[in-house]
């Protein structure tokens, strides 16, 4: 591997002047970072930012990754690991993987590169470098996942039960007197997406209502619920009410539901699910699964550090409690 020393003999410059150009850039000038630079691409040379503390090995940086940082459920999310981390004398370091793979293996080389010292991610994909860490870390890998629960990743985690989640959604339609009901999932590939269409299905059959069950596929995005939405209330037999995976997809739910000349909930309720901020604050105000986002983002940094620390001689899988928030955009179905 090319050390700082082969950077600054091929640039013509000492070690202190590389070390600059990377610790602080704008002290060092424009044709002089450039020289540096060139080097370090011709070389391959791979910055060790956590080199300054060889004493500890401690970078004293936490690594955050998120699949859709406009998402507010995840800003929330963020604040409690940012909360928890500051308590504890953590900086966090923020990465927006928008869901491509690319992306998460540019943070991955990060933490690889010990730039800092755990990462947390809230997606579900776990790169091909990362997973070859936690093959020969095991429960000490300093990596933990929030939010989605994928026990194949053989991580630490902090979560909710999805699947009970979604069948007390289902219960709480049926109990109304819904029959058909639409169902609007996230991404399949999702680990929580699969485990809340796990609970629709089984309320949906508990419930003697599985044929009449309406399922469509969408992308948590409030676009997403429009365009789905305005589907399902097409057909002909169109369903009563609708229950979204995300209350950003309720949002444009509702909106679809707007345009279609309908009024929710007297002729479609609605249900969405992670109680964010706007969710009462709508027209109707929302029905929706309540998850702890702070409780996540603090658990999840507590799990890391117990990792870090050296804690943790198993795998924590931690289940936080949700709750079904019922509002005003849930009611019984119009007479037939």
């Amino acid at each position: 591997m090319p050390t700082i020393q082969d950077v600054a003999r091929d640039a013509g410059v000492s070690t202190a002047t590389v070390s600059r150009v990377f610790s602080a850039p704008d002290l060092v000038l424009e044709g002089t970072r450039q020289k540096v630079m060139e080097a370090v691409a011709r070389l391959g040379y791979e910055p060790n930012f956590a080199a300054k503390s060889l004493r500890t090995l401690r970078t004293e940086k936490i690594l955050v990754t998120v699949p859709d940082i406009s998402n507010p459920f995840f800003s929330r999310v963020i604040r409690g690991v940012e909360e928890a981390a500051h308590a504890a004398g953590y900086s966090v370091l923020l990465g927006d993987t928008r869901h491509q793979e690319e992306r998460e293996e540019q943070y991955a080389t990060m933490l690889r590169r010990k730039e800092a010292d755990g990462l947390i991610f809230l997606g579900h994909r776990l790169p091909d470098t990362l997973a070859d860490m936690v093959a020969a870390m095991g429960p000490r890998t300093p990596i933990v996942n929030g939010c989605e629960f994928a026990p194949d990743l053989g991580v630490a985690s902090a979560h909710i039960d999805n699947t009970a989640a979604a069948q007390e959604v289902m219960d709480h339609l049926y109990g109304l007197g819904h029959v058909r009901v639409g169902v609007i999932t996230g991404p399949l590939a999702s680990p929580l997406s699969a485990d809340r269409l796990a609970g629709v299905r089984a309320a949906a059959e508990r419930h003697g209502q599985a044929d009449a069950l309406q399922v469509i596929t969408g992308d948590f995005t409030i676009e997403s619920g429009l365009l789905q939405a305005t589907e399902l209330l097409a057909r002909p037999l169109r369903p009563t009410a609708i229950f979204c995976f995300s209350d950003e997809m309720a949002m444009g739910a509702l909106e679809a539901i707007r345009r279609a000349g309908l009024v929710c909930p007297r002729d479609v309720s609605l249900v969405g699910f992670d109680d964010i901020r706007f969710a009462e604050y709508l027209a109707p105000q929302l029905t929706t699964v309540s998850q702890p986002m702070d409780a996540i983002g603090h658990e999840v940094v507590r799990l890391l550090l117990d990792i870090l620390k050296g804690r943790a001689t198993t795998l924590q899988q931690v289940t936080l409690p949700h709750r079904l928030v019922v509002r005003a955009s849930t009611a019984a179905p119009p007479a037939a």
